[in-house]
C-alpha cells in the first residue's frame, strides 16, 4: 500500500491569524504539493493552485452526538482530489491542510476521515494547529465554548499578535493554555510568521509534556467545569485491557472526553501512542525506541464535568488485568 497524504487541520477562532498563517505556510517550496481546503476565505487571498473551498455540510448520525457528524463536503473534496492524484491529473500529493470557520469544532473532521472507508486507507490525520490571539484569547477562552475545545483538541498552539500584546498579556495566556492542554507544543508567532518545518514535526514526547511541571497561578478567570488530570502507571500496562477500557469510558462519556493524549509502556522496546478527541481515536502508533529515559506510561485526559476521582475508580477496578495502577501526578482545574 501507497504512503498516507497527510491531513493537517488549522483552526482557531474568529480573526486569531489562520489565513495569515496559512497564506505564508504556502509560500515555501517545499508545500508545493500540498492542497487547501478552506471553508472560509477571510480577508487575505489565498493565491494557490490546488486551493478548493468547502462549505460546511453535514450529517449527523443516529445518537445526536456532535463530536460523530460526517462532513459529506469533506468527503467529496478529499476524493475528488484523491481521483486526480491517481489519474496524474495533479502532481502527486503530500499534505491536504483543511482551513477551518472560525467557529468551527475539528471533532467532525477527525471523525469523517478516520471512520470514512475510503478516506482512511489514504489519509492519516497528522495533527491539529490551533492560532490563538494573544490581545483577544483570554476573552474568547472566558465567554467563548468553541476557543475552549480548539485549545483542549490542538496538537499545536500559535499565539499570534504577539507584536501588539504585552509581555504580560501573553505570558498569562500562555501560562493558562499549558493548563488546558498541557501536551501541546506553543509557538509563538508574528504576522504568521513560523517555520514550517518546525511546525510540521511530529510531536512525539508526549511524556516531556504530561508528567512536567505546571504554572497553576493564572488568575482572574470565570471558573468552568473543565479540568485536566495526567495519570502515571509505573509498570507496563496490559494494551488489550487499557484498550477495553478507554472504549467503555468514550462509549459511556466520550462528549466530556475533550482530549485523551498518552504514550504507553506495553512491555515492547518502545511505547505506543494515543492520541483522541472525543469519541474519535486515531489508529495507535507504535513507536521503535522510548524518545527518553523515562519509560512509564503517561496520559492526560482533558474532560469536562467529569470528576478525576470516577476516572480512578474506573481504572482501580481494572487494575488487575490491566496490570499497573494509576497515580495522579497533576490535577488542574482549567480557569
Amino acid at each position: 500500500m501507497s504512503k498516507k497524504r497527510k491531513i493537517t487541520i488549522i483552526t482557531g477562532f474568529l480573526g486569531s491569524g489562520k489565513t495569515t498563517l496559512l497564506t505564508n505556510l504556502l509560500k515555501d517550496p517545499s508545500l508545493k504539493n500540498t492542497a487547501v481546503l478552506v471553508n472560509e476565505f477571510g480577508r487575505v487571498g489565498l493565491d494557490h493552485h490546488l486551493l478548493r473551498r468547502v462549505d460546511e455540510r453535514t450529517l449527523l448520525l443516529g445518537g445526536g452526538c456532535l463530536c460523530c457528524t460526517v462532513r459529506e463536503d469533506l468527503v467529496n473534496s478529499l476524493r475528488e482530489l484523491l481521483d486526480h492524484d491517481h489519474r496524474g491529473d495533479i502532481e502527486p500529493l503530500d499534505r491536504i491542510i483543511i482551513e477551518t470557520s472560525g467557529l468551527a469544532d475539528p471533532a467532525p473532521i477527525l471523525f469523517t476521515v478516520l471512520t470514512d472507508t475510503v478516506l482512511q486507507h489514504h489519509f492519516e490525520i497528522d495533527q491539529v494547529i490551533v492560532t490563538i490571539d494573544a490581545v483577544n484569547g483570554q476573552l474568547h477562552l472566558d465567554r467563548q465554548p468553541e476557543s475552549m475545545k480548539q485549545a483542549a483538541v490542538a496538537d499545536k498552539m500559535i499565539i499570534t499578535k504577539t507584536d501588539i500584546a504585552s509581555k504580560e498579556e501573553t505570558e498569562q495566556l500562555v501560562s493558562r493554555l499549558r493548563l488546558i492542554n498541557p501536551s501541546a507544543d506553543i509557538i509563538e508567532s508574528v504576522y504568521g510568521d513560523v517555520d514550517s518545518v518546525e511546525l510540521f514535526a511530529p510531536n512525539e514526547k508526549v511524556n516531556h509534556n504530561v508528567s512536567g511541571s505546571f504554572d497553576t497561578s493564572v488568575k482572574g478567570h470565570h471558573a468552568s467545569n473543565t479540568q485536566t488530570i495526567s495519570l502515571t502507571f509505573d509498570q507496563p500496562l496490559d494494551w488489550s485491557a487499557f484498550g477495553l477500557w478507554l472504549s467503555m469510558l468514550l462509549h459511556a462519556r466520550g462528549q466530556d472526553v475533550l482530549r485523551v493524549k498518552g504514550m504507553i509502556d506495553v512491555g515492547d522496546r518502545g511505547p505506543v501512542l494515543l492520541n483522541g478527541v472525543q469519541h474519535i481515536i486515531h489508529p495507535p502508533e507504535h513507536l521503535d525506541e522510548w524518545p527518553d529515559e523515562d519509560k512509564r506510561s503517561h496520559v492526560v485526559f482533558i474532560m469536562r464535568s467529569i470528576e478525576s476521582e470516577q476516572i480512578l475508580l474506573s481504572l482501580h477496578a481494572f487494575q488487575d488485568i490491566l496490570g499497573s495502577r494509576a497515580s495522579i501526578r497533576e490535577k488542574m482545574e482549567v480557569h
